[in-house]
């Protein structure tokens, strides 16, 4: 593996781009761990061995096609004392503005139909283009740092079978993208949104949510255990749980509930 650093805009940190690891989430972690990470240093996987997705899901990319980064923020450098103080009130906060700053990034290349599927996977239309994975390092009983992996599928032309609803930005704009330019663009969208949070309220970041989510006033089918069943997506709340309606109003925490409509 070699890692190079490539300058990016001061406000999104350093680049580092490496050429394969078994998860960037993990390298950054373990840089984080040794002392050797500054403040929304961006880690930038070629290919990764072992991507990591939510609940322990494998994130698969073809190797240097698609963007698979790992982002190191410390709350300390990257907040205010009250912005940290309403992050620990609502944490969900955090996940909300990394989803917006997707979606920003993929909007810049005017695609429509974006949408957040709760709690952070990127959607064009009914397809998958990208994931987030949150990693907290908590010190001492507090909050001090987030590792953000971000995976956005950019120029892959065909997916594995297991994933069959997967779609990337090559595919829907038939155009080819420079993969170090996108990132340092997407790290800076990324850094933009986080700074919003010290200065937008908590119902303007949920309202921001809200307005792109996924199926939102819409019947889908969820299956919670072994039992399936319609409902209407209404709102994710201020603590992250996706609330919808059908027979009985319903509240779900995520990774309690899977999507089997999509």
């Amino acid at each position: 593996m070699f890692a190079q650093t490539l300058p990016v805009p001061t406000r999104a940190g350093r680049l580092i781009v490496l050429s394969t690891v078994e998860s960037s989430n993990n390298y950054a972690m373990a840089k984080l761990h040794a002392g050797r990470v500054k403040h929304a240093d961006c880690f930038l996987a070629l290919e990764q061995s072992a991507g990591k997705g939510q609940r322990g899901k494998h994130w698969k990319t073809t190797p240097g096609k698609n963007i698979t980064i790992s982002a190191a923020i410390s709350l300390p450098q990257a907040f205010s004392a009250t912005t940290i103080t309403k992050l620990q009130g609502f944490p969900f906060l955090f996940s909300a503005a990394t989803a917006l700053g997707c979606y920003d990034f993929i909007k810049a290349f005017d695609v429509t139909d974006i949408k957040i599927k709760w709690p952070n996977d990127l959607y064009i239309g009914d397809r998958k283009a990208g994931g987030i994975l949150i990693e907290n390092s908590i010190r001492s009983g507090e909050w001090q740092w987030s590792i953000v992996g971000i995976g956005i599928n950019l120029n892959q032309d065909l997916f594995d079978a297991g994933i069959p609803n997967a779609v990337s930005l090559k595919q829907v704009t038939k155009r080819e993208f420079d993969l170090i330019a996108c990132t340092r663009q997407l790290a800076s969208l990324l850094a933009k949104r986080l700074h919003w949070l010290n200065v937008a309220p908590v119902q303007e970041v949920m309202l921001s949510y809200n307005q792109q989510l996924y199926k939102a006033q819409q019947d889908v089918r969820l299956r919670k255990d072994n039992a399936v069943f319609t409902t209407t997506i209404l709102h994710v709340d201020t603590s992250g749980k996706l609330h919808t309606s059908d027979v009985i109003n319903r509240t779900f925490s995520s990774g309690e509930v899977e999507f089997i409509s999509a």
